[in-house]
């Protein structure tokens, strides 16, 4: 026991990796002062439980919910919207999590590694709710929407400003790292650590190292990338319950040779951080109007757009070319078939196709029935997806940050629709004023699909009112989502 403690103090005295001392102090010390920023998070917020309203329509995502172990709930724990769960913050973070990412509709960034930040909003809630109802049991203040919104504003920051020059997925592993790390030290202020609880909670995130990301890729795909976000949130809170109760922490996580992040996952090489926290992610987020990965969002975009002048016509296509930027070619392009929804929502010739034949996608779209119809792949068969190098570097430029796409449809008697380029889909921060009243549409919509006219009205009095939704208890506003 003696020797177990002397290396715990010998732990404690190491000063932990500048990457893990920049982080905690970002959170513990940055003021959010932009309006705007609140704003904006506002949009976050409300766009992400649209989503994880919406998937409780779908049973793949309805059965992974709730406790792990059936009837194991805690009264007065944190709740899941749209269910009657009431749940250990750990647990409810992974439903909320799922809920949210299910549908690949909830918000996103595109950099050197993409990734979606919303996948923060399941472990800030479900941690903010338990600890709001947690103080009003013991007599204090609950916690308020507005130090929800800055929490989710930081764990925004971090993972984008992370993931800006620091790629997971070129060496064939997750973004979701990114979030876990995000979320860890958050969490861990919002249950009342401090700096050491935080700084321990952040080094044992980055030491549960990163998960393969088999699960998005080629035929691979599946279902996993649809929970892998709420795993990331229910661990992140898991770490900082933790840490409350003094659990250790491993300063030298990124930096220790041989076993640290930057020798066995970087292979030696240290981060690139070229900029400082702020407020910059979420001012600067893709939403998302179409259930389909975001790297096709302008491709489904130009289909749309393409619709009325092909859609009587359909037999007649002899070919379809997809001129796009690299990471749909290493990410969406798909021959032959697909085997399930998460499949189909990640290749870039089906979401096309229903898009030129429909003139809409939705969330349905990708279920094995709708995919029987056998129009969707004789378009797959007739599509090419070329680099565009343009596309590519755009992408990737700071002062851009495009995700372009463009279709050309050649017919059989050898005329030719009109070439349709979509350089920023309509999610994109340069279309903000177009997109906030079709996320708002968005919002209300999946609210309706779930709950009764008064109750969906309630909601949206306090979700569209700034100032009223930040000064609102976060156990009032998750109450207001019980069924």
């Amino acid at each position: 026991m003696t020797s177990t403690i002397a290396r715990h103090r010998d732990l404690d005295t190491l000063k932990p990796d500048q990457v893990l001392v920049d982080i905690v102090d970002y959170v513990r010390n940055y003021r959010v002062a932009s309006s705007e920023s609140y704003r904006a998070a506002r949009y976050c917020l409300i766009d992400s439980l649209g989503c994880a309203v919406e998937a409780l329509d779908f049973p793949e995502c309805t059965k992974l919910l709730g406790p792990v172990v059936p009837g194991a709930t805690l009264p007065g724990g944190a709740r899941v919207p749209g269910t009657r769960f009431e749940l250990d913050p750990v647990t409810a973070a992974f439903s909320i999590g799922t809920m949210i990412r299910w549908l690949d509709m909830n918000d996103t960034f595109s950099n050197f590694e993409s990734g979606h930040p919303s996948d923060n909003v399941g472990a800030i809630l479900a941690t903010a709710d338990y600890m709001s109802r947690r103080r009003i049991a013991e007599g204090k203040s609950p916690i308020l929407m507005r130090d929800v919104l800055v929490a989710l504003i930081k764990t925004y920051e971090i993972q984008v400003v992370l993931s800006l020059e620091n790629s997971l997925s070129r060496w064939a592993f997750d973004y979701v790292a990114f979030a876990k790390v995000a979320a860890a030290p958050v969490v861990t202020q919002i249950l009342g650590g401090g700096e050491k609880e935080m700084i321990n909670a952040l080094s044992n995130a980055w030491a549960d190292g990163v998960s393969l990301r088999i699960y998005r890729q080629g035929k691979d795909t599946g279902s996993r990338k649809s929970w892998a976000g709420g795993d990331a949130a229910s661990r992140a809170v898991q770490l900082g319950l933790m840490a409350m109760r003094g659990e250790m922490g491993y300063p030298r996580v990124l930096t220790a040779k041989t076993y640290g992040i930057y020798d066995a996952v970087f292979k030696g090489e240290p981060f690139k951080i070229s900029c400082e926290y702020g407020e910059y992610a979420v001012n600067n987020v893709l939403f998302k109007l179409f259930p389909a990965a975001m790297e096709s969002q302008s491709a489904v975009e130009c289909a749309f757009r393409l619709h009325p002048i092909v859609k009587d016509r359909i037999e007649d296509i002899e070919e379809i070319t997809i001129r796009t930027h690299k990471k749909v070619l290493g990410v969406m392009d798909k021959r032959g078939p697909l085997t399930n929804p998460a499949d189909r929502d990640h290749c870039a010739q089906y979401v096309v196709a229903v898009a030129l034949l429909h003139g809409k996608l939705n969330a349905s779209d990708f279920d094995d029935e709708f995919a029987a119809d056998q129009r969707i792949d004789r378009l797959r068969e007739k599509m090419s997806i070329v680099e565009e190098p343009r596309y590519t570097r755009e992408r990737l430029d700071p002062q851009k940050r495009s995700n372009s796409n463009c279709i050309h449809v050649r017919f059989k008697d050898g005329s030719a629709a009109p070439a349709i380029e979509v350089e920023y889909p309509v999610g994109h921060p340069r279309r903000r004023s177009e997109a906030i009243p079709l996320l708002e549409a968005k919002f209300g919509l999946h609210l309706g699909y779930r709950f009764p006219k008064k109750q969906c009205e309630a909601i949206l009095d306090i979700c569209m009112d700034q100032a009223r939704l930040e000064a609102t208890p976060v156990n009032e506003l998750l109450d207001r989502f019980v069924i």
